[in-house]
């Protein structure tokens, strides 16, 4: 409608009311400039309508397809409709004036026709959108803020030209039109204020129930413009630190439940059209064949089609479809951006071009400032905008991501998991959803950067012509450069890793066994191998800084040389070439603009390649085979029945071979089944079959009512014990307490520090093996379902336990009787009391019934039970096999594990930490019936060894850090300057500003070059101002090259010293730290921390120098260009500091949620995979959907805020930035009379890239604040307390003391920490050299403190301990402990040669550590390897028996034959062969040596010179073994429950 108007009314405005259309005298050659009438009555009363009128259609679309519920009427919408009427009136008042004055034969010209009406029925359709927006629930229209905005803009001309007018005339010319344009202008000003205001949120909109929700949603359109809404989180942040619940709610569209509904909802949509399409192809083939007439083309023909029709489905549609819609506005945005970045090049020469000519008026200058200073605001909303569109898909991304693979991950067959490792599916959840995530920033560069590209080129070939392609060769040349390096980096970034995983490693098996180290005066010999594993790390880290400085040479000088090339050949191909300002710093500013996307195309692409792979990945995941939920039957089966099974065969997977054959069964409601056979039989296949978990090949299965499952290898969640016996179900205390006494779980409650509100750790490590079973045992009694079906669940637990549990939970009169069990077992002492047995040979079924008549029948049955009554004592350590391969499968997975999840490797190392004891408690498996107190012991003992797992190392961590909250104190940045020395630091700081200065210098050389006048036509002296500027850009690079390499080198020696500081103190700390502190929190020192230090920190600070110093010369160039700029210096770095404060502050703390909330999303998933049958058979899966999503809610709650804080920081600092440009140019404005063009161009070029520089130096200092912690917390764990001095000069004792090996307590006290009871209270004992001591008592006795005490592990509160007459606290701790002897309770090997782990400072020779071996009994198995002594240990001596390690500790103690013994005896009998092994070799080769003997079981201490009974700390007997059973005493009693006495 506006366009045929328009054209039909430009015919007459020559003849019309004005002189022309356009007027250059009068608008542009002038002081005063004004627009023809003609113009502003046509040109400008029509830009809004048009813009309203081609806006509409998008917008209605968009309001169509977005609803919110109406908001009601309010006094804000009343008044806007009102001033929207008005409007109308006023404007059609125009029009019935006009046909009035038509009546009064005063012809008016049309466009006094044509504009109001225009106008008019515009104005009327932006009132009609304010009702609509309503009932579509808009609260703030961008749409319409953007139209009143347009109005005012395009009125303001009109109304000064009609104020110059009229003051120009002195009276007013058409009164009618005069006053209804005023009112018009007062009414639209008033509308647009009005607009800016938001209305309600909607009513009747779903209601927002959640606590806190995200102010994004109710905020206003400028609000969203500008990120204005995330203020006051800024604010919140900067008062105090952000905690959890401090963050908003996720907005709905974002929120995993949206996201993966909609995701999963294409995903299947394509999986089905290839389903259908390959249905499709096979028809027509078929079809093709019947017809066959030897019609060869249409063969062919099917064939292609065949092929092409036969696709994978294919993920990334479905990707497209979800998320691509919304990624476009995004594209969309950036655009705009790109176009507008080269608006502001073409107003600098135009601005250059002003200030040469003088006779200009003065308004012009002031105009370009305006229009560049408009420009770059611009450009920043919408590169913004761009961002914040980009980013939120990828959240979305990930979000989506995560949520299909965990929902897959519960579905997918078992062969199909076995295909891929438990660390491989949490990779593709972490790391491979994490580089979409990253991609999607940077992804629009794809087509971006070759627009950029273009763009510039075309400007700088109309500049300079030809000579551009010299320059542009000279980038092209850097990119291969560039990428060399970058490839040369990662292969040392590899290596640097494999150096610190395996620094790691040590440092963990050093902490985990510490203790061991302590007792045997080894610290030395290991802290050397650590540091030599670190001088290599730091040795590669050297050659990736000397990389790093090259490349960042490269980067800082490639604008430079490109400007170079280009001028230098520009000058010299032609004499009539002349670089003048508008020429060299128009050119300058577009090579700043090349410069960004030519570094960032290479990137993208590599970018793209991983990501592909990545998909490649997840799509192969998704695309695995599912179970089939209707493989068992759930219908009714014959009545009577629970389970039956007809002629079925399973196999584990499709193309493996048959598992169960021909498997027949009938299970009638209520009975109990045994099912039984030898190891690997099919016992466990036949269960997971019942619960549908195998693939069927044929036959039926049915299987009726609810399903509880026991697998063989307890699955235990990370939740409290009570969830996890709970399982989700409703709490019902009575039958929960039945559960936990029918599964004996009582006595381990009172035991666990929180009772049943323990955390139990991942895979349930701070449970013994028998306890974890146990747990799970008790999850199936309390689910009360009607069938269970438990796989062995008496095989982990000791013998008199497991009767226990199978007469109170199993048995005909347990607490399940009247339910149908099926129950897998080795125990044959229970077959007599069950119904039914089904007997399993090789996957089939040999026989069945009743124990007896299976008796009568002798046939395999009776055999197995005549075997196994023999073999029972072998069969029991089945499952401790089983379970040591299961640690060093969590070993695997975790060392994957621990490299994505960097931030938080704490809960991965205590979780290690808990590994490496549970060698101790695997060896429970094959427990003798009279170890019930050993039991206990072990139960006690665990708990107490580190604090509670995960949750108190993360709460802990939290809190540790937390109180590094508000600025960084600058006591840090003080301590890290002098770890890298003081001086090093001003040269680095000196180097900045010379290489600043030469900068600065070259353009001042260049702006002074393009000055110099021109003579006929050329300039002189081109050679020596070409020289002279290539010299100084030449040495600013030198510079660079050799500040960035002196802070690298710099920062690795602070990272040397630091490391090496830290190290040195953790292996003089007394063992009480390590029993408060969980392992994972010391690691974490020495994993991230370090790395951070290592790496991060230098990097940040060469950036933040970089950054600093470039803006500070900005400031400098554009002072000394134009002084008056110094003026709003003062009030720009105000506003600049404070954004900068209140961003770190709470970018730091999001940070930090983030990182903390991220890895109980893969450690949810990881046991989620391991636990899928379990979560399958009770039904759990909807509920762990759940639970995940959550999780990742949680974390992208956290997310979502830091992503939103850096646009609101880029916003705000670019602001700041673009005044810079608008003053820089305004001053250069007014006092262009002083100033040459050249000045100019230099400083409003400076101007034009000192945003960026801006914005970075944010995020630098905020990174610098972030990372500087780490320095702080290294430092405090390098000044925790220590220990006595190793080695005390001058104090040293005897060579061969103890001589004789008296031993003396005299009122000996001690304590294990300040602050708890005493543990030994006034010990007065005296043992002869030679004398064999027993010590016994029960548990918490003491017993195990008097061993500590003599190797000063604690040191005494009062009294002293002397051997041989020395007393031992005067001594060095190395003197003393190298001259005792310890085989300590539980064998701790270290991962290196068998002969390191007896011998680690080389001290013995080959033949002594040989006979070691042989009386050891180690010789047979250590010879019989090909490496001999050479043997590699792995972690923890994994692949020794429990036994075997044992015996090395023995050898260990033989090597060192020193004359006081102590044996500190396993709690968990290791077997009683090897006991009694050890007890040999210790009576034959310590005869004349003192031996004190801690001891767990009484015979091996009946022939002992005297026993020492403990009680509570003291002394309670002390006498040789006879006399004390004739006394009666605890003794006594003791021996009695052993059966000795």
């Amino acid at each position: 409608m506006v366009t045929s108007v328009s054209t039909w009314s430009l015919q007459p405005f020559g003849k019309a009311d004005c002189s022309g259309y356009w007027d250059s005298n009068l608008t542009i050659h002038t002081d005063n400039p004004d627009l023809t009438p003609c113009f502003q009555n046509t040109v400008l009363a029509w830009i809004p309508s048009i813009y309203l009128w081609s806006a509409l259609p998008f917008y209605l679309l968009y309001l169509r397809h977005n609803k919110r519920g109406y908001i009601v009427l309010s006094m804000l919408s009343r008044f806007k409709t009102l001033f929207g009427v008005l409007l109308w009136c006023v404007s059609w008042a125009d029009l019935f004036y006009s046909f009035h004055e038509l009546l009064q034969n005063r012809t008016p010209p049309p466009v006094y026709f044509v504009t109001p009406l225009v106008v008019g029925i515009t104005v009327l359709l932006a009132t009609l959108l304010i009702q609509y927006e309503r009932l579509r629930g808009i609260q703030s229209s961008g749409v319409l803020i953007i139209f009143w905005f347009l109005s005012v803009l395009c009125a303001v001309g009109p109304l000064r030209s009609k104020i110059m007018t009229t003051t120009a005339q002195g009276h007013v010319n058409e009164r009618f039109r005069f006053t209804t344009f005023y009112i018009y202008f007062a009414l639209i000003i008033i509308e647009l204020i009005l607009s800016c205001f938001k209305e309600k949120p909607p009513f009747f909109s779903p209601v927002n129930i959640d606590a806190n929700p995200c102010p994004e949603l109710n905020s206003g359109f400028l609000s969203r413009l500008t990120f204005w809404w995330f203020t006051s989180m800024a604010i919140h942040g900067y008062k105090r630190p952000l905690e959890e619940k401090d963050l908003w709610s996720l907005n709905k569209d974002d929120t995993s439940k949206t996201v993966v509904q909609q995701l999963s909802k294409e995903w299947d949509r394509e999986k089905a059209e290839c389903k259908q399409k390959e249905d499709v192809s096979y028809m027509r083939k078929s079809t093709h064949e019947q017809n066959h007439a030897g019609g060869s083309p249409e063969e062919a023909e099917v064939l292609i089609r065949d092929k092409r029709h036969n696709r994978k489905p294919s993920f990334l549609k479905a990707l497209l479809r979800t998320f691509g819609p919304y990624f476009l506005i995004g594209s969309f945005f950036k655009l705009i951006q790109d176009l507008l970045s080269f608006v502001n090049p073409q107003l600098l020469s135009v601005l250059i071009g002003f200030i040469k000519n003088k006779d200009a008026p003065a308004w012009w200058g002031f105009l370009i400032a305006a229009l560049m200073f408009i420009c770059a605001v611009l450009q920043t909303l919408f590169l913004h905008q761009h961002f914040q569109y980009c980013i939120v898909t990828g959240m979305r991304l990930r979000t989506g991501i995560i949520g299909v693979i965990y929902r897959k991950s519960l579905v997918i067959t078992n062969s199909a998991k076995r295909s891929s490792t438990v660390g491989e599916i949490v990779n593709l959840m972490s790391v491979d959803a994490q580089r979409f995530m990253d991609l999607m920033t940077f992804l629009n560069m794809l087509w971006s950067a070759p627009l950029q590209i273009f763009l510039a080129l075309y400007f700088l070939w109309q500049a300079l012509g030809p000579s551009v392609l010299a320059g542009v060769a000279v980038m092209v040349l850097l990119i291969p450069f560039n990428s060399a390096i970058a490839i040369k980096t990662r292969a040392f970034q590899v290596e640097q890793m494999r150096y610190k995983d395996s620094r790691i490693k040590l440092m963990n098996e050093i902490l985990g066994g510490i203790k061991v180290l302590k007792l045997y005066a080894w610290e030395p010999s290991f802290s050397e191998k650590v540091l030599e594993i670190r001088k290599n790390e730091l040795k590669v880290l050297k050659k990736s800084a000397y990389l790093n400085s090259l490349s960042t040479f490269a980067w800082i000088s490639a604008p430079f040389l490109v400007a170079l090339t280009t001028f230098a050949v520009y000058v010299s191909v032609d004499e009539k070439n002349i670089l003048d300002a508008e020429k060299a710093f128009v050119s300058l500013s577009l090579f700043n603009i090349l410069k960004f996307p030519l570094s960032m195309l290479p990137q993208v692409i590599s970018n793209i390649a991983q990501t592909s792979v990545s998909l490649k990945r997840i799509q192969q995941f998704l695309s695995h085979d599912e179970l089939n939920p209707n493989c068992v039957e759930k219908k009714v089966i014959a009545p009577g029945n629970a389970i039956s099974v007809r002629n079925a065969t399973f196999s584990w997977g499709k193309e493996l071979k048959p598992t169960l054959k021909d498997i027949n069964m009938l299970i009638p409601s209520g009975s109990l089944v045994a099912i039984v056979g030898h190891v690997g039989c099919g016992k466990s296949s036949l269960v997971s079959a019942l619960l549908g978990e195998m693939e069927k090949l044929e036959g039926e299965v049915a299987v009726k009512g609810s399903v509880a499952y026991v697998p063989q290898q307890a699955w235990i969640q990370n939740a409290t014990l009570k969830d996890n016996i709970l399982f989700g179900q409703a709490p019902n205390e009575e039958k929960y307490q039945d559960a936990l006494e029918a599964c004996a779980l009582k006595t381990d409650l009172e035991v666990l520090p929180g009772g049943d509100q323990t955390e139990i750790g991942e895979k349930g490590i701070n449970l013994s093996g028998g306890q974890r079973q146990r747990v799970s045992l008790a999850r199936a009694v309390y689910s009360s379902s009607d069938i269970f079906l438990l796989d062995d669940p008496l095989s982990a637990v000791d013998s008199h336990v497991a009767k226990h549990i199978f007469d109170k939970v199993i048995g005909p009169d347990g607490i399940l009787k009247g339910k149908t069990r099926i129950l897998v077992t080795h125990g044959i002492s229970f077959l007599p009391q069950v119904d039914h047995i089904f007997v399993l040979v090789d996957g089939k079924i040999s026989e069945m019934g009743s124990y007896q008549e299976l008796l009568k029948q002798n046939k395999a049955f009776a055999e197995f039970l005549r075997n196994y009554a023999l073999d029972e004592d072998i069969e029991e350590d089945e499952p401790t096999m089983l379970e040591e391969e299961e640690v060093l499968l969590a070993e695997d997975t975790l060392s994957i594990h621990t490299d994505l999840v960097d931030n938080e490797p704490v809960t991965n190392e205590v979780r290690k930490q808990f590994l490496r004891q549970l060698s101790v408690v695997s060896s429970e498996g094959g427990e003798c019936p009279n170890k019930m107190s050993t039991k206990r012991r072990v139960c006690e003992k665990k708990p107490a060894e580190p604090p509670l797992p995960r949750k108190s190392a993360n709460e802990k961590l939290i809190q540790a850090e937390t109180t590094e909250t508000g600025t960084v104190k600058l006591a840090v940045f003080w301590q890290y300057m002098k770890a890298i020395s003081p001086v090093i630091s001003l040269v680095i700081c000196f180097l900045y500003c010379c290489q600043n200065a030469a900068a600065i210098g070259a353009n001042v050389w260049l702006s002074d070059w393009t000055n110099e006048p021109v003579v006929n036509g050329t300039q002189h002296n081109t050679a020596m101002r070409i020289g002279v500027y290539a010299a100084l850009g030449l040495l600013q690079g030198l510079i660079v090259l050799i500040s960035t390499f002196t802070l690298a080198m710099g920062g690795i020696n602070a990272a040397r010293t630091l490391h090496a500081a830290l190290l040195e103190n953790k292996f003089h700390t007394p063992q009480s730290f390590y029993d408060t502190t969980p392992t994972g929190r010391i690691i974490n020192r020495f994993s991230k921390d370090i790395y951070i230090i290592d790496e991060v920190i230098p990097h940040t600070i060469i950036m933040f120098l970089g950054t600093f110093f470039t803006s500070l010369s900005t400031m400098i160039v554009i002072i000394a260009s134009t002084p008056l700029f110094a003026v709003v210096i003062v009030p720009l770095a105000i506003l600049y500091f404070f954004v900068q404060r209140f961003y770190v502050a709470t970018s730091r703390q999001l940070k930090r949620l983030e990182s903390v909330s991220r890895s109980p999303i893969y450690s949810h998933f990881s046991e989620t995979v391991s636990g899928a049958s379990v979560i399958r058979a009770y039904r759990r899966v909807k509920a762990f959907v759940d639970i995940s999503d959550l999780k990742v809610d949680e974390n992208q709650k956290s997310y979502y805020p830091g992503v939103v804080s850096n646009r609101w920081l880029g916003i705000r600092v670019e602001f700041v930035g673009n005044c810079i440009v608008l003053f820089a140019a305004l001053f250069a404005v007014i006092g262009r009379n002083s100033l040459n063009a050249g000045l100019v161009g230099l400083s409003v070029s400076y101007a034009l890239q000192v945003t960026v520089s801006l914005n970075w130096m944010v995020r630098m200092t905020s990174e610098l604040e972030t990372n500087i912690v780490a320095v702080e917390r290294i430092k405090e764990y390098s000044e925790t307390e220590t220990e006595a001095p190793w080695i005390i000069e001058g104090k040293s004792p005897p060579e061969n003391w103890p001589s004789k090996g008296d031993l003396e307590f005299v009122n000996y006290s001690v304590r294990y920490r300040k602050g708890l009871d005493l543990v030994l209270k006034d010990l007065n004992l005296q043992v002869h050299g030679g004398e064999k001591i027993g010590i016994v008592g029960r548990t918490g006795a003491g017993k195990s403190s008097m061993t500590l005490c003599l190797f000063r592990i604690l040191e005494a509160v009062k009294g002293e301990i002397k051997i041989d007459g020395v007393k031992i606290s005067e001594i060095g701790l190395h003197d003393l402990r190298s001259r005792l002897t310890i085989i300590p309770q539980d064998p701790v090997l270290f991962s290196g040669t068998l002969r390191m782990n007896l011998d680690p400072f080389n001290k013995y020779s080959d033949e002594e550590i040989w006979k070691a071996l042989e009386l050891s009994h180690l010789k047979r198995f250590v010879s019989s390897q090909p490496s001999m002594l050479d043997y590699e240990c792995s972690e923890g001596g994994e692949n020794l028996s429990v036994g075997q390690r044992q015996l090395v500790c023995l050898a260990r103690a033989l090597l060192r034959k020193t004359r006081i013994l102590i044996l500190d005896e396993a709690t968990a009998a290791i077997d009683l062969e090897t006991d009694d092994l050890i007890q040999m070799t210790i009576r034959t080769q310590f005869v004349d040596c003192t031996v004190l003997t801690i001891a767990h079981r009484l015979n091996t201490i009946m022939d002992y010179t005297r026993v020492l009974v403990l009680d509570n700390g003291t002394i309670a007997e002390f006498d040789t073994p006879a006399n004390l059973i004739a006394a009666k005493g605890i003794f006594y009693s003791m021996a009695k429950d052993a059966g000795l006495a």
